[in-house]
């Protein structure tokens, strides 16, 4: 049998790695998370969201550098969820600008469609004549 202060260091030991383990554990995902969530405001800004839904951008961007701060300061789990939360805004402005974009498209179609219906009826009424 171990004596108890063997004992007593293996236990504290062990307790120690596990701890290590899990802050590594924390790392990895956290990273990666704030790796996507800086993908994601790039897609926005690639977008158009800038300018298109500036609310949402500024909200992934200031999210996205408190997560970066959050990683620095090995507070994973912050981080993790400040990054989940900066991509989730990104996506929202990604989406926002694109659908003002296919808004305006759309708009400019049916101003070209009321233009050809009028030089139509205008064509017929002077075939008419």
């Amino acid at each position: 049998m171990m004596p108890m202060n063997t004992q007593w260091q293996m236990m504290c030991g062990m307790a120690l790695l596990f701890t290590l383990g899990g802050c590594a554990s924390q790392k990895t995902p956290a990273t990666a998370d704030v790796a996507v969530s800086r993908e994601a405001v790039a897609a926005a800004t690639s977008a158009g969201a800038a300018d298109l839904a500036p609310a949402e951008m500024q909200s992934a961007r200031d999210k996205l550098m408190r997560a970066n701060q959050a990683l620095a300061a090995k507070d994973y789990k912050t981080a993790q969820d400040l990054a989940t939360q900066a991509s989730a805004d990104a996506q929202l402005a990604q989406s926002k600008a694109n659908s003002a974009k296919a808004t305006t498209a759309a708009d400019e179609l049916q101003q070209n469609i009321r233009l050809l219906r009028e030089e139509l009826a205008r064509a017929n009424a002077t075939t008419q004549q």
